[in-house]
């Protein structure tokens, strides 16, 4: 089955928009379950937009880079955090460094912010996923604005996981996806940093009663 190029470029910038979509969708969400149903959602999109550059550009390494993303990010790290959620009984993010009104603002001065830095670049490129560019460097930005405005280590992680989620989007846009290896690489590292913030997150809680991480203010030497 053939698709001309312009819809092509049209279905993958739809795809880009429903992952900015749920972006906003975690800004606003209060439940940590929720954020972690929102991030597996949006790997999903990335799934799925992963998989049409595949489709459209005969790339078939953004397959493997796609099957990657939906095993890791769509299904081992949501569980790991479900766990880690229904083990510390955290429910609610009670405590923000901004409210939901002031945080969407934000996200959408954000990714207008996005839109001007990258429109001198876009008319330049060739690729068909050149208009997704914008959309993951705004991706990146609210996901690094997350980690900033929550105090619950959760979803400090998700913050992380999402500016992963925006740097391959970006990637598969600017080059259609990085080499292999790298990818693997990439893979395994946010694997293992979703691990070892989990076990972080229960240290947390076993010192302090909490997960909120600016009570590591106060440590002393």
């Amino acid at each position: 089955m053939q698709i001309s190029p312009h819809i092509g470029s049209q279905l993958v910038d739809l795809c880009s928009a429903l992952l900015l979509l749920t972006c906003f969708a975690i800004v606003a969400q209060r439940r940590l379950s929720a954020c972690v149903d929102l991030f597996a959602l949006q790997s999903a999109f990335l799934v799925l937009t992963a998989a049409l550059v595949a489709f459209l550009t005969g790339n078939h390494h953004i397959y493997i880079a796609a099957a990657l993303t939906g095993v890791i990010k769509v299904v081992i790290i949501p569980r790991v955090l479900k766990k880690v959620i229904e083990r510390l009984n955290v429910k609610r993010e009670l405590v923000m460094n901004v409210n939901v009104p002031a945080g969407l603002l934000i996200c959408g001065a954000l990714v207008m912010l996005a839109f001007f830095i990258t429109q001198p670049i876009i008319p330049l490129g060739f690729l068909l996923t050149r208009d997704s560019l914008a959309i993951a460097l705004a991706i990146v930005l609210i996901g690094f604005f997350t980690m900033i405005a929550r105090q619950k280590a959760v979803s400090q992680l998700i913050g992380f996981l999402v500016m992963e989620n925006g740097l391959f989007l970006g990637a598969t846009a600017a080059t259609y996806g990085m080499p292999l290896i790298v990818e693997l690489g990439v893979f395994f590292d946010v694997l293992i940093a979703a691990l070892i913030a989990g076990i972080y997150t229960n240290r947390l809680q076993d010192a302090f009663d909490s997960v909120d991480t600016s009570h590591l203010t106060v440590l002393k030497e």
